[in-house]
């Protein structure tokens, strides 16, 4: 009887709880069901919710983005130049210019250097192809007499067999799509460079308009921290990519003149590669040096390969030592590991274009969170503890 007697006692209290008697209010009841969520479970579960809602709002956003990536990057890639040039820019317009001026000034002066550099490449190419050409075969042959001197035996029937392999894969039908391909990828690059010039030249003669349009909505404070993050993000942004074209630009001078000393032709088109290359941090040294090693093991030789590869080692040792802590102290403050992290990040949701604004965006962002409650007075969970060590 104990044992019924007791269960009913349960019964009725619980009775009691749920259901508002006449002491208790429905404030006190919504008060009890609030406890539920008030001790370490409920924390717990409250904070996995949220977490949940982020994530799911974040796979949405970059799902929407890597559909649209015929218009995002163009965006992108022209607001990270428009950073870069906005200076030469504000510039001109200090000296009396009207806005459109300056700024078709400033397009012109790029598309000129670049026009510059295309040209030389173009002339050294054309120049030195037919000596490149013969050097090449001849490496190739003193290849195939290596490899015929390997303890195994590879035959000249197994090297014609890979050679009518790689001429069936030419005339197969994946190569006849993947033409079609290519023809609808040419397309989408006509596309997205007209989308990236118009883009660029508004940035560049209505940025500051365009912002303030964008922080309408906000006030006060908030509107105070939108005018933080954009100048910000204006100043991450062009610090990083001038300042990376000044090391690439370091980078490819010596590393030209080493390769103009040791011999090895095409000294232009591997210079410009390798400024090119600088601008992927942690690897593209690693490829232009690979490439350029390559070029001179067919072109001069294995002993001219490894005095080319010392020459790189030295360059990227000088510059990561010293010339990089200066430029690039002040614009990217970011922990290696985070580079390579939104390096695979960005290579993997856009490829190569992903690889290359992957780091400035990064770099934006934890710019934008240092400036967060104040000019110097990062957000609250970003701010560091008087314990840490230094």
């Amino acid at each position: 009887m104990g044992l019924f007697t007791r269960r009913r006692s349960e019964r009725s209290r619980l009775a009691q709880v749920e259901e508002p008697g006449p002491g208790r209010t429905d404030d006190d009841h919504r008060a009890g069901a609030s406890a539920l969520w008030a001790d370490g479970v409920g924390r717990v579960g409250t904070r996995s919710l949220q977490v949940l809602a982020i994530l799911a709002l974040v796979s949405v956003a970059v799902f929407a983005l890597t559909r649209l990536t015929l218009v995002v990057i163009p965006v992108l890639i022209a607001l990270v130049l428009a950073a870069a040039i906005s200076p030469l820019v504000g510039l001109l317009r200090r000296r009396g210019m009207p806005s459109v001026v300056a700024t078709a000034i400033s397009l012109l002066t790029v598309v000129a250097i670049l026009a510059g550099v295309v040209w030389l490449v173009t002339v050294a190419v054309a120049n030195q192809w037919p000596t490149l050409r013969d050097q090449a075969l001849d490496g190739f042959s003193q290849l195939q007499e290596y490899i015929q001197g390997l303890p195994f035996e590879i035959t000249d029937e197994h090297i014609q067999s890979l050679q009518e392999s790689a001429l069936e894969l030419l005339q197969s039908d994946a190569v006849g799509s993947g033409a079609i391909a290519g023809a609808s990828q040419t397309f989408d690059f006509v596309a997205g460079l007209a989308i990236f010039v118009v883009v660029l030249f508004f940035f560049l003669k209505d940025g500051p308009q365009i912002w303030q349009f964008m922080l309408r909505p906000l006030e006060g404070a908030r509107y105070e921290r939108g005018q933080r993050i954009g100048e910000s993000t204006v100043r991450t942004l062009g610090g990083y990519i001038r300042g990376t074209a000044i090391i690439a630009a370091v980078d490819a001078i010596f590393i030209g003149i080493g390769l103009a000393i040791v011999g090895v032709p095409l000294v232009i088109p591997l210079a410009v590669l390798v400024f090119l290359l600088a601008f992927i941090p942690l690897v593209g040294a690693t490829l232009a040096g690979a490439l350029a090693a390559l070029v001179a093991l067919v072109a001069v030789g294995p002993i001219q390969a490894l005095v080319v590869v010392g020459i790189v080692v030295l360059v990227n040792q000088l510059e990561g030592n010293f010339l990089q802590p200066v430029v690039m102290a002040r614009t990217l403050s970011l922990h290696p590991l985070v580079i390579l992290v939104a390096l695979t990040a960005g290579t993997v949701l856009a490829g190569l274009t992903g690889a290359v604004l992957a780091v400035p965006i990064a770099a934006s962002i934890w710019g934008a969170i240092q400036v967060w409650d104040g000019p110097d007075l990062p957000a609250r969970f970003a701010r560091k503890k008087d314990r840490e060590p230094a």
